[in-house]
């Protein structure tokens, strides 16, 4: 299905912004893109991951990283998503400053002996993506009020609703949303990569 105009026009006014600015901020659920004001950085975190290491801010400090959230028994969207991390695995492989960041939204099935298994059967490399569990709380509060990750909870504030979203969210070396893609979309995972490599040039 094409653009409409004005979608078009949107996406056209939104790339000759970037192509002259650089990447805007993302400081609220409604990703109104903002290239003044950098207000929102993902808040401090501590969750285990399939290694049973405790990963936080500090892991991710220094580093722009694609953040997004997944569960390991998902029949749906989640393969893709994974399979699409996978391919940024392999692309930013030699990449020091480039990670991943996986969440599960399914803590109480995803502990770390299950992790690790979903690990190694998706060829996930310890070094460069972290797959995380912990505390049902502790992984919806970052998604829903760090990541903006569950765009219905904006609409019914409905703290037992599942999470469950096909974005990938990139996040600068100092914890700011840079951007937000279909991570089930090539052409956004090629969208994506072009933004990772405005972020390289904006620190460099």
């Amino acid at each position: 299905m094409g653009l409409s105009c004005k979608e078009a026009k949107v996406k056209t006014s939104e790339n000759t912004a970037i192509e002259k600015t650089g990447l805007p901020y993302f400081n609220a659920a409604d990703f109104t893109p903002d290239w003044d004001t950098k207000v929102h950085r993902i808040p401090s975190f501590s969750f285990l991951n399939q290694n049973g290491d405790t990963i936080t801010n500090a892991t991710y400090a220094g580093k722009n990283y694609v953040a997004n959230f997944f569960f390991t028994i998902c029949p749906g969207i989640c393969p893709k998503l994974t399979a699409n991390m996978g391919l940024l695995q392999e692309a930013y492989n030699h990449d020091p400053d480039l990670m991943l960041l996986s969440h599960s939204v399914m803590p109480w099935n995803d502990s770390v002996p299950v992790l690790k298994k979903y690990a190694l059967e998706n060829d996930i490399e310890d070094s460069k993506w972290n797959l995380v569990t912990g505390p049902k709380e502790a992984i919806y509060d970052i998604a829903r009020n760090g990541y903006f990750a569950d765009e219905n909870f904006t609409k019914t504030q409905d703290p037992e609703n599942f999470i469950h979203t096909e974005n990938f969210i990139l996040v600068d070396k100092e914890g700011y949303i840079r951007g937000v893609y279909n991570g089930t979309l090539e052409l956004d995972l090629e969208r994506l990569k072009r933004h990772i490599k405005i972020l390289k040039e904006e620190s460099n």
